[in-house]
């Protein structure tokens, strides 16, 4: 047989063996989009009614936070009756940190700065300090509200959250936020990063009916405080990395009603300095593996490989490399064509979540129209975040074991 022929019967199977990789991920792709359009609203902004009074206790962990968590001050200060009390749980900040809270206890007494208890053996530091938190909040409030200090609240968001979360009968509501960037690296990368999440997981404001693929984010983070105590508070997701995931999922399979919204317009949030912080704080948590079974996340690995690694090496490889000719075998039409597709799905979903980011003081933020090229690389950290135990996180230092 020529030897032309063989290199097509090679392409072929190759090309075979790619379609049967791709085309179940597509599906299961394609069946999550199509939620898309019966997603709950975004969040507005709401005035408090009398009826909300004093049903709210806040709880924002610390540490080292003095450089972004001013916004997040002033922003609390703006919240209405609605909120009983914020408590700012300190581990310890050696920056400012504890000051800048009690300059802000001066003008408003609502705020309650504690230090938390030292770190026990198989505790992270984040749900740790949420514990103390919720152990010292007021047991006269209904709901528990855990914010991150580098989210930028509007007035209104507390009412609105909570507002929304007793109209829909959730027990534990989350929101996404708007992400603020600032530099080129970032505006490329993140969004990519941010990717992997929408293709695993259903659209922010679609109720998932399975618990274990419940997504939740613990910037903001709203639960009845009667359901956090029936579950011992944060003791479930003690040793997680992703602390929110973990505690949303196990609080939704005791059969409480978890949601996840878009928060866009009541929230903002600057996570990271540039894009090597990027890829290396919120990288090495996105694998969720510390809420997720060994089985659901190879199969999570498989997707974000099979619809948002492949596509743009496929096409360019066909493209530039091995370009299909008129007599060229179906496989590898086909294989074009789907990954085409792919791509074409890749930068529209881009339009999707453009309200999602607040680009307006960005250097280079026209890069996050050029953000599907930064693909291959945001499944390579997933990969290596799913493989890998942190050992330090926020400037705290872990063991092997938790």
């Amino acid at each position: 047989m020529p030897t032309n022929d063989n290199a097509l019967i090679i392409e072929s199977a190759i090309s075979l063996l790619l379609l049967l990789i791709q085309v179940p991920a597509t599906a299961i792709l394609f069946s999550r989009l199509l939620k898309g359009p019966r997603r709950h609203p975004p969040i507005e902004p709401q005035q408090p009614t009398l009826e909300l009074l004093g049903r709210v206790s806040v709880v924002v962990p610390t540490l080292n936070e003095a450089l972004r968590i001013s916004p997040l001050l002033a922003g609390l200060s703006q919240q209405s009756y609605e909120v009983r009390e914020i408590i700012v749980v300190d581990s310890k900040s050696n920056d400012g940190t504890p000051d800048l809270v009690k300059a802000t206890q001066q003008k408003d007494p609502r705020f309650r700065l504690m230090t938390d208890d030292p770190l026990p053996s198989g505790w992270v530091g984040r749900p740790w300090a949420l514990h103390n938190g919720f152990l010292y909040s007021s047991e006269a409030s209904q709901w528990f509200l855990g914010l991150d200090a580098d989210i930028q609240p509007h007035p209104g968001l507390v009412a609105g959250l909570v507002k929304t979360a007793e109209a829909q009968g959730y027990d534990l509501v989350s929101l996404s936020p708007q992400f603020i960037l600032k530099y080129p690296g970032e505006c490329w990368l993140q969004p990519a990063l941010l990717m992997t999440l929408l293709y695993r997981f259903d659209p922010a404001g679609i109720n998932t009916e399975q618990p274990e693929r419940v997504m939740a984010n613990g910037q903001c983070f709203l639960c009845r405080r009667s359901v956090l105590a029936a579950v011992g508070g944060y003791s479930s997701a003690s040793g997680s990395f992703c602390d929110d995931v973990t505690l949303a999922r196990n609080i939704a399979i005791q059969g409480y009603k978890v949601g996840f919204l878009d928060g866009a317009k009541v929230l903002k949030v600057r996570m990271y300095e540039g894009a090597m912080e990027t890829w290396k704080e919120w990288g090495r948590s996105l694998d969720l593996k510390d809420a997720t079974s060994r089985s659901q996340l190879w199969g999570d690995l498989w997707l974000l490989t099979s619809v948002q690694g492949l596509p743009l090496f496929i096409v360019l490889t066909l493209l530039l490399i091995f370009p299909p000719l008129p007599h060229s075998p179906t496989p590898q039409l086909l294989l074009l064509g789907l990954n085409l597709f792919l791509l074409v799905i890749r930068f529209a979903m881009l339009i999707a979540i453009a309200p999602s980011y607040d680009r307006k003081s960005a250097k280079g933020g026209w890069l996050f129209w050029l953000s599907p090229l930064a693909d291959p690389l945001a499944v390579l950290r997933i990969f290596l975040s799913a493989f890998r135990t942190p050992r330090e996180w926020r400037g705290r230092k872990y063991s092997g074991e938790l």
